[in-house]
């Protein structure tokens, strides 16, 4: 389910990445092209293009001109140890406040996980 409150660009990175992260697309996988992503999706193809160039900067993925584009050697260690430290620093700790603030047993946390 993609998160509706993300601007359209940022949830087709969501996409993207967790394709990635998944094993969807391993390292030298192709990808769907822009316009077979934006008809999955409902998206303008100038909007998908966006997501996957901002990926091609920071070097996740390559271009073969004419042929596609590829997950880059290492894209998921790349984006997992991005991902790892985003979460740690933004999205962590509201959520252990919360923890503390209703006192939940971290154990039925870990127990709910493995349900």
């Amino acid at each position: 389910m993609l998160d509706q409150s993300k601007p359209v660009y940022q949830r087709l990175r969501d996409v993207i990445a967790a394709g990635i992260l998944d094993g969807d697309y391993g390292d030298g996988d192709m990808l769907p092209s822009v316009r077979a992503l934006a008809a999955e999706y409902g998206a303008n193809p100038l909007t998908v293009a966006k997501a996957y160039q901002s990926f091609q900067d920071e070097g996740l993925i390559t271009v073969k001109r004419g042929v596609g584009m590829f997950v880059a050697a290492g894209a998921a260690d790349q984006l997992r140890t991005r991902l790892r430290a985003e979460f740690l620093t933004q999205v962590w700790p509201p959520v252990a406040d919360q923890i503390r603030r209703l006192d939940i047993d971290v154990r039925e946390l870990l127990e709910r996980a493995d349900a």
